[in-house]
């Protein structure tokens, strides 16, 4: 996949090479020699080295080639080609025979060769000469002679140093026979041998590409030749992770191999089972990884995703689990299946949503974690908030929770946690909605200390609250609750304008429960907060004089219906109040009426009778303004101020003469009057006609009983005079002697004086009561009137 798509585990091997392509034939590098036999030059015998000559190099080498050119004898014309190769190894200058002429120097060599060999004298090594000549009849296209030569180098000099190169050359020819089974053997001679470990490692590799190009049943053969050949590897390269850059191809090209293997078989069946009858690899999650891109190269998605996940169920605690979960996602956005995409960042999140496991992911897993977590998130919030989705609350929900696991791993808390309030109340969630908001809100985080969001996230919490209180929502919230979080928004949010609004809401939740000084002090703050607005503050205002005058603080009452009547009248109001304003007329008649009472009760009687008499002003012609006007002469009388309860008395019942409390105020003039002695205006007063009603004799009389006292004889006598004249006969004692009494004051006052003695003495000889007033009265009478006849 590193050529398709970006998949983490490849990182762990960016030592490779770009992947090879697919292909039948195999690539491999002898230190300097070709790719294969036929490409290879020759590096002839090398001699004892001799100084370089003080003369240039080209100098040099352009003798040494008319030595060569011009020289009958074998072992000089090879000499002379060994000095050439030794001075182009040596120099930087091109000293080398044209292309051309170098196939013709090496023919020529071969007959140097040939003409040692013959002659059977010759002072170096023929394990050498042989190999020489064998790199020499490859390099001009003879193979078959070439690989004579080596098997005849094998046969002659089996602990010649050149055997384990020579017989990798012959394998390397069998391969390129395409005669496997001989290749394999060879390879295996190879691996045996006292070669170097270069050597081996690529015998091993190329045995397995042998035992791969024998079928099917040669297979788990060369995955375990293949597994051998990264072990060697693995251990030589810390674990792949530093490979040298001339191995990088052979190994990308060995974990290839495999995989192509296993995909050709039984897939990632046959994988584990290769690996697992070799013990378990350390690096078999590569393999893994190099099936699961193979499969995704060929469009074979859900056979790679298959992959992955075998890896992740049977190596769950591997530290590479990760990746691989991360490759699904990949994997399905190659396919363009959005839909599973999503599912596998789903299950990503899932799988590593607990702390422990979260925090033993590298950075990079972490970040990625945070990434899908955001996606998944937002995603199902969109379709909800869209009404894509089917159960919106679901979606939510679902958006809420991921949303929320995200909040502590996320440098952008407190913004996830108050997105994850808006997804839980948009789910009906209103706890976790609560939860989140307040988080949100006041949670301390040095990264995001000063984050725009908060007063409303805060608030958010607070509508919560509050909404709970109205029965709008199932939230657990009381009053003290919201008050709590009122205090705290202020205290957090200072100049946030919606403070007054809230806190003249709970002064009036306060006072609903009778909670007044409460109420009192949420109002309060909000008439004093410079963001108040008008309708805010009559509301506060309101629910602060109801709170004063429930608890009997009636000045300051007062002042707070003073206060919303200006918000009226000053027209700050944007809605009509006519209602409202004869209610806090009343109200505000109130405050000032029981401050009058307050007063009136502490004795205080000018305090007590001018907030009486004020009470008129502030709501006139109500009720109670006019039992102000009625309370304040009362409180004259009970301070017995008299004369002043009298004006105050005669004023009420001129203002208000039709008042069912005017009648009562004879009573309390004639008594004011008497105590005042001003018994002749009590009497006078008892004697007010009331409408066109005539005093009763009740009234009269005791009108007459007080100008009796006051010595208004004559007023007196009149009424005495028309109450006897109505001729009506006592009815039991006492008013028998009033009668008889009555009489004798006339007599004594010298009105018909004759007439009313007769009536003593007849009254009282006809009375069945007597006293002895009445009998002493009579009895003068009757003598006075004897004396009057004789």
């Amino acid at each position: 996949m590193k050529t398709v798509v970006s998949i983490s585990l490849t990182m762990l091997f960016t030592a490779f090479a770009a992947s090879a392509q697919a292909q039948e034939s195999f690539r491999i590098e002898l230190g300097r020699d070709g790719e294969t036999i036929a490409d290879m030059r020759p590096v002839f015998l090398e001699f004892q080295s001799r100084p370089m000559p003080a003369i240039s190099p080209t100098e040099v080498a352009r003798r040494y080639q008319r030595l060569f050119e011009h020289s009958d004898e074998p072992e000089v014309r090879i000499d002379a080609l060994n000095r050439l190769s030794n001075i182009q190894t040596v120099t930087d200058e091109d000293v080398s025979f044209s292309e051309e002429r170098e196939q013709q120097v090496y023919r020529q060599a071969l007959e140097s060769y040939e003409s040692i060999l013959d002659r059977g004298a010759y002072q170096g090594r023929l394990d050498e000469l042989l190999y020489q000549m064998a790199k020499a009849h490859a390099y001009t296209g003879q193979a078959e002679e070439s690989i004579d030569r080596l098997r005849q180098l094998v046969g002659l000099y089996p602990s010649s140093s050149l055997v384990p190169e020579a017989r990798f050359r012959i394998a390397e020819s069998a391969f390129s026979a395409q005669d496997y089974a001989e290749a394999e053997s060879e390879y295996s001679r190879v691996i045996s041998s006292d070669g170097t470990d270069s050597l081996k490692t690529k015998a091993r590799y190329m045995k397995g590409w042998s035992q791969y190009k024998q079928g099917r049943s040669a297979r788990t053969r060369a995955a375990k030749t293949f597994l051998a050949v990264l072990d060697g590897f693995g251990e030589d390269t810390s674990g792949f992770r530093r490979i040298p850059a001339s191995d990088a191809e052979l190994v990308d090209d060995t974990f290839r191999i495999v995989a192509l293997m296993a995909a050709e078989d039984r897939g990632v069946e046959s994988l584990a089972g290769w690996l697992n009858d070799a013990g378990g690899k350390d690096f078999g999650y590569l393999l893994y990884d190099r099936l699961a891109d193979y499969y995704t190269s060929n469009r074979r998605f859900e056979d790679s995703v298959a992959v992955n996940n075998a890896f992740v169920r049977d190596f769950q605690a591997h530290n590479a689990v990760p990746a691989f979960l991360a490759q699904n996602v990949d994997v399905w956005r190659m396919a363009g299946q959005a839909n599973r995409a999503r599912a596998a960042r789903a299950e990503y999140v899932q799988a590593f949503s607990g702390d422990s496991r979260y925090q033993q992911l590298p950075a990079a897993h972490q970040e990625r974690w945070q990434n899908f977590s955001r996606s998944l998130a937002d995603y199902h919030y969109d379709q909800a908030e869209e009404g894509k989705a089917e159960g919106q609350a679901a979606s939510f929900r679902l958006a809420g929770d991921y949303y929320s696991q995200l909040a502590g791993r996320n440098n952008q808390k407190r913004d996830v946690l108050r997105l994850a309030g808006d997804a839980f109340l948009q789910a009906g969630d209103h706890t976790d909605a609560f939860e989140h908001y307040q988080r949100a809100a006041y949670e301390a985080d040095h990264e995001t200390r000063d984050y725009a969001g908060a007063a409303d996230a805060a608030w958010a919490a607070i509508v919560i609250q509050r909404n709970a209180l109205d029965s709008r929502n199932s939230f657990p919230a009381t009053l003290d609750d919201l008050a709590a979080a009122a205090d705290r928004f202020t205290a957090e949010f200072p100049e946030d304008r919606r403070q007054p609004g809230l806190m003249a809401d709970i002064a009036n939740r306060m006072l609903a429960e009778h909670r007044y000084a409460d109420a009192l002090r949420f109002a309060e703050f909000a008439v004093a907060h410079p963001s108040v607005s008008a309708a805010e503050r009559y509301s506060s205002w309101v629910a602060a004089g109801k709170a004063n005058m429930a608890m009997a603080s009636y000045g300051l009452a007062e002042n707070a219906w003073r206060q919303s009547l200006a918000l009226i009248s000053e027209g700050r109001l944007q809605e009509a109040r006519a209602n409202d304003t004869n209610s806090l007329k009343r109200q505000l008649a109130s405050s000032i009426y029981y401050q009058g009472e307050k007063a009136a009760s502490e004795g205080r009687t000018d305090a007590a009778v001018a907030h009486f008499q004020r009470v008129e002003s502030a709501f006139p012609g109500s009720e109670i303004a006019i039992k102000g006007r009625y309370d304040a002469a009362n409180t004259l009388m009970k301070a017995e101020r008299w004369q002043a309860a009298v004006n105050e008395l005669n004023r009420f019942r001129t203002d208000y003469p039709q008042h069912d409390l005017t009648p009562t105020v004879r009573e309390k003039l004639v008594f004011a009057y008497q105590s005042s002695g001003q018994l002749v205006r009590a009497a006078d007063e008892v004697m007010r006609a009331e409408g066109e009603e005539p005093p009763s004799w009740d009234q009269r009389l005791r009108a007459a009983e007080l100008y009796h006292k006051a010595e208004a004889h004559e007023r007196r006598n009149r009424i005495y005079v028309e109450w006897l004249n109505r001729d009506s006969a006592a009815v039991d004692s006492e008013s028998h002697i009033h009668n008889q009494t009555l009489r004798q004051r006339l007599v004594l006052d010298n009105v018909e004086p004759r007439q009313y003695r007769i009536d003593l003495v007849e009254r009282e000889l006809a009375s069945q009561w007597h006293s002895e007033d009445t009998l002493a009265w009579a009895g003068r009478a009757a003598i006075v009137l004897g004396a009057e006849a004789s």
